[in-house]
């Protein structure tokens, strides 16, 4: 019995383990505010120069950056809640109420479906720049790879659909 005690003591307190990797994927965070500044600097500044094709280029480059930064922020909080310890939104009046509600399940969806929008933007650049000679190799690659990720994300929301049929 002892030992059954100290190795599941052992177990739980594993858990703190994953906590230096949701202060990493802030620091990652932090990378990618960079990048987002020096691109809206960029989109900015160049923007009288533009093209109607580049300033919507420009624009989708904002909001890739901007789902990813949603991606990372969803799996610190999320991942962090589910893995290691709850966090107590008491006394934050602006906390966000899915923040405490996100299981597993929701995790995986709305990582895959965030990953979707960010495939899918990948995609809507490369065909916005067909006339610039886009390798058809490429973007033959980038709707294949689309396409798995939108049918991993139809299966994914099925089997969980079945899963939870299951629990009731």
């Amino acid at each position: 019995m002892i030992v059954e005690r100290v190795i599941e003591r052992l177990i739980l307190v594993s858990r703190w383990l994953m906590a230096p990797f949701y202060v990493g994927l802030i620091v990652a965070l932090c990378v990618l505010l960079f990048k987002f500044v020096r691109e809206l600097w960029h989109f900015v500044t160049y923007a009288p120069s533009f093209t109607e094709s580049d300033t919507i280029l420009g624009i989708l480059a904002l909001i890739d950056l901007t789902f990813t930064g949603s991606l990372v922020i969803i799996v610190i909080f999320s991942g962090y809640e589910n893995f290691v310890s709850k966090i107590d939104g008491a006394g934050h009046p602006d906390w966000p109420e899915w923040m405490t509600k996100v299981d597993f399940s929701g995790l995986k969806q709305k990582l895959l479906a965030s990953i979707i929008a960010i495939s899918a933007i990948a995609l809507l650049k490369a065909f916005m720049n067909l006339d610039k000679g886009v390798d058809e190799k490429q973007l033959y690659w980038l709707v294949v790879i689309h396409v798995v990720f939108v049918v991993s994300g139809i299966v994914l929301a099925w089997s969980d659909r079945i899963a939870d049929k299951g629990d009731h």
